[in-house]
């Protein structure tokens, strides 16, 4: 088959300055190359070349500005040319797919939504049932971003398919097997010997980094050696510091060298950050799509703890492969989770096992790939002939939690 990605216009690909999109399509593309030819869509960067190709990869950028009339030309001129594609994956941008259908009306369409897309303030009625006539499946990351099309257009139901993302098993290593990696990074960042509580994240009040602080002062009573690292910049590779960013400075300049921001780390080497940890927090207060920090850290086997926002606690069962924190905005539920796991090593290698067992069984790059490819040919009316077996998630059942 002949395959199309359209990024959104936010992020280059690859993800070199981040974004989950972004980092899903570099997982899955050269899985898909295996076997099919895929043409990527996104905008320029400087470090970026307007095309380039690697394989049966094909980059093709465009300025931001005007980009959705990039593409559709593009689709256009190929369509003319009888060189249309045979599905195209638009990625998170609902209301550009009729325009896309139009300038190429023989192809398969098929949409993934990566946030509240359909929300009434984001799309009108009319703009929704077009969008939802030009396609051919709705690929959503959680049940919850499902349901939020679902429950505003009940006769679409059949056609959502909820598609779990996933990480590179191969690169993230379980912190028990870290050995130098970890112990050298630590030595860099200063925090050998520390209990390490990690939060990766924009630093945005909806990810919630602030409770973590405040939630500190208290952690650092009862663990005087824990330190609490914080991963990310204002907006992914930006680390410019606006009004939030400046108070979440102001609030941990009292705790001296126990906070330690990072600002943007490449994700290339986010595999080796997350092995400093001890614990793994995220603090989401808004209805979270499905953070994809939770299979990363799963995949670096660290013990989790969540907050029960949005699709999070779809991947993360509590007690199991981590603590879902319910009374999400209360600092005093982080500080006894956080706490509870520094306070029982046991009890965290055990989370920290299971997340890893369950991400080898449930999320790997290959299980997404093959999901996807299986939906493609679905759309074009051909038999998916897989070239390996790859299991299905694992479904949480309680009679399985007995067991444990």
């Amino acid at each position: 088959m002949k395959l199309a990605f359209v990024c959104t216009e936010m992020l280059p690909s690859p993800a070199i300055k981040g974004g989950a999109i972004q980092i899903l399509i570099d997982g899955i593309a050269p899985i898909i190359a295996e076997r099919h030819d895929l043409s990527i869509f996104s905008i320029t960067d400087p470090d970026l070349p307007e095309t380039e190709g690697m394989g049966r990869i094909k980059y093709i950028r465009f300025p931001r500005k005007g980009y959705s009339e990039s593409v559709a030309e593009y689709l256009k001129n190929n369509s003319a040319n009888n060189e249309s594609f045979d599905v195209i994956h638009v990625f998170n941008r609902p209301r550009v797919v009729s325009r896309y259908k139009r300038a190429s009306p023989n192809c398969k369409f098929v949409l993934s939504l990566h946030n509240e897309m359909f929300h009434p303030q984001k799309i009108n009625d009319e703009e929704g049932l077009r969008s939802l006539g030009s396609v051919e499946t709705i690929m959503t990351v959680s049940n919850y971003i499902g349901d939020t099309v679902r429950n505003r257009f009940p006769d679409i139901k059949p056609r959502i398919q909820t598609v779990y993302s996933g990480v590179d098993l191969t690169v993230y290593v379980p912190i028990w097997a870290g050995g130098a990696r970890r112990e050298d990074l630590r030595q860099k960042i200063g925090v050998q010997d520390k209990k390490v509580v990690l939060f990766v994240g924009r630093l945005s009040t909806k990810k919630g980094p602030h409770l973590l602080i405040e939630a500190m002062k208290e952690v650092l009573l009862k663990h005087p050696d824990a330190v609490l690292v914080i991963i990310g910049g204002r907006w992914f590779a930006d680390n410019s510091v606006n009004d939030y960013v400046s108070e979440l400075y102001s609030l941990a300049e009292p705790l001296g060298e126990s906070v330690i921001f990072t600002k943007f780390v490449n994700p290339s080497d986010m595999p080796d950050y997350y092995l400093i940890g001890d614990v793994f927090v995220c603090a989401s207060q808004w209805q979270e799509p499905l953070a994809r920090v939770h299979y990363e850290a799963m995949a670096a086997g660290l013990p989790i703890i969540t907050t029960k926002r949005g699709g999070n606690a779809e991947v993360i069962k509590h007690s199991y492969n981590g603590i879902v924190i319910s009374d999400y905005s209360n600092t005093e539920a982080f500080i006894k989770a956080i706490n509870k796991v520094l306070s029982n090593p046991r009890l965290a290698f055990r989370l920290g096992k299971t997340a890893r067992r369950v991400a080898e069984r449930n999320y790997s790059y290959e299980r997404v790939a093959s999901e996807l490819l299986k939906i493609y040919e679905k759309a074009t009316g051909q038999p998916f002939k897989d070239r390996k077996r790859i299991r299905a998630p694992f479904k949480f059942r309680p009679r399985f939690f007995k067991r444990q």
